[in-house]
């Protein structure tokens, strides 16, 4: 005989009963709070009939007169009704666009638990960065995302030239990735200008973005406010804000500078640095490195995404010294004229060798784990062979050698072009899964 299981669905409304939103406990102590501020009034002015209740129950307990008893529940009450109201109040303010489309204990719930996810910091550049944030963002609002600000091409490059701006292309990326995609003004944000003359090529948020560094007077400033429109989850912050500019030594000796000009030439990379040689970073930055939990670096371009930032000695050495988990996500492919024939044991390496030529600390490991793909489509697109595109290799025994971990999962996005891409859903679940079992075998050697 079959036996028919039927799902029961939980109402929306029944979400404010779930352990852990921590919102019944403000609601409780507003109640006790206004209960005790009445206690207080009738212990002060005498009210009738309750008074006498009241009354009853100090006689019997042999308590202290009533005026002070009444003059301290009214402040008793007062204080406790106070910060409940400052737990609960926030409902009321910056949720309007999400409850149009879920209900208020929805929103709460998200926002609890995400205020107290993991402090996660991701350090890189380019689509991969922004990909994974969009990921991440379903786990923690305590992010940070540092990015590299080494590009000169397209529209960044433009800017960069003709306004003294930091590159805002990575940055603005970033900051769409945090927000919520399905908002407009993140669309705006991200709407490319394809005619016009002098405005054909770049983004409306890179405009934006140069707009409000002259207005705010720094690019640091102007990403905050720019933040606080599309309401992100968590901060983007530029892993310097001296104007950098990426120089590359090739195995035959010759040097290129800029970083769109370093896969063009089409020679393997043997050193990566940068003018000027050195560049600061913010307090800002520091901080959040040292206060993470988790250290995500990449997934993107080896030598001018991820790379870049940890040419800032600063940023190097506080990776290093972190006592947070870390983790390296490496490309699922090579990447034609700078990782070709790279296996991920020779990306690890190349992010080992920049840290220690950055800081000359050699004794520490700059992250403890390698992500790497397990799952290529049978049908890969034609475009990476031409393009001289090939899976990463991953070579277990050197990793295991270098003292790293390898976490292994699919991280691909399914499709029927045979096209790879990182899927931010389970790029994230791939990390945060070795984040609690790292975190738990930490704590049960302790």
């Amino acid at each position: 005989m079959k036996i028919f299981k039927r799902k029961v669905k939980m109402p929306k409304d029944a979400i404010w009963l779930v352990p852990g939103l921590k919102v019944k406990r403000w609601f409780a102590l507003i109640i006790i709070g206004s209960i005790l501020a009445a206690l207080g009034v009738t212990f002060l002015f005498k009210l009738q009939p309750i008074y006498f209740i009241v009354e009853t129950a100090k006689k019997i307990v042999n308590f202290m007169p009533p005026e002070p008893v009444g003059i301290a529940c009214i402040l008793l009450g007062a204080v406790i009704f106070i910060q409940a109201w400052k737990k609960t109040n926030f409902m009321s303010f910056g949720l309007n666009e999400e409850r149009k489309q879920k209900s208020l204990g929805e929103v709460v719930y998200r926002k609890m638990k995400l205020d107290h996810g993991p402090k996660i910091v991701a350090v890189g550049g380019g689509t991969g960065l922004s990909t994974m944030l969009k990921g991440l963002k379903k786990i923690t609002n305590n992010i940070t995302a540092i990015v590299t600000v080494g590009d000169d091409g397209g529209s960044s490059g433009r800017l960069r030239e003709e306004m003294g701006v930091l590159p805002p292309g990575d940055i603005r990326n970033c900051i769409a990735a945090l927000a919520d995609d399905e908002d407009i003004v993140t669309k705006l944000f991200q709407y490319r200008f394809k005619t016009g003359e002098g405005l054909e090529g770049h983004s409306f948020g890179n405009l934006f973005l140069t707009a409000m560094t002259n207005i705010c007077g720094d690019m640091v400033s102007a990403i905050k406010e720019c933040s606080k429109v599309l309401l992100i989850r968590g901060r983007v912050l530029p892993a310097t804000t001296d104007d950098m500019r990426l120089v590359a030594k090739m195995e035959d000796g010759s040097i290129v500078k800029g970083e769109s000009r370093i896969p063009e030439v089409g020679k393997k990379i043997i050193e990566l640095s940068c003018e000027p040689k050195v560049c600061r970073p913010t307090q800002d930055v520091i901080e959040a490195i040292n206060n993470a939990d988790l250290i995500v670096l990449g997934p993107g371009s080896l030598y001018t995404s991820i790379t870049p930032n940890l040419l800032v000695k600063e940023i190097s050495a506080a990776i290093l010294n972190s006592k947070a988990k870390k983790i390296y996500i490496c490309n699922i492919m090579t990447q034609p004229g700078e990782t070709d024939n790279y296996s991920a044991a020779d990306h690890a390496e190349v992010l080992f060798k920049h840290s220690k030529l950055a800081t000359g600390i050699c004794d520490k490991k700059l992250f403890d784990a390698i992500l790497v793909n397990n799952f290529t489509p049978q049908n890969l697109a034609q475009k990476y062979e031409e393009a001289g595109s090939l899976p990463v290799e991953v070579d277990s025994t050197r990793i295991k050698k270098m003292g790293l971990e390898i976490v292994s999962n699919k991280l691909i996005e399914d499709n029927k072009e045979g096209l790879v891409r990182h899927s931010p859903s389970r790029l994230a679940k791939a990390i945060y899964w070795w984040y609690r079992k790292s975190s738990s075998k930490k704590h049960g050697q302790k």
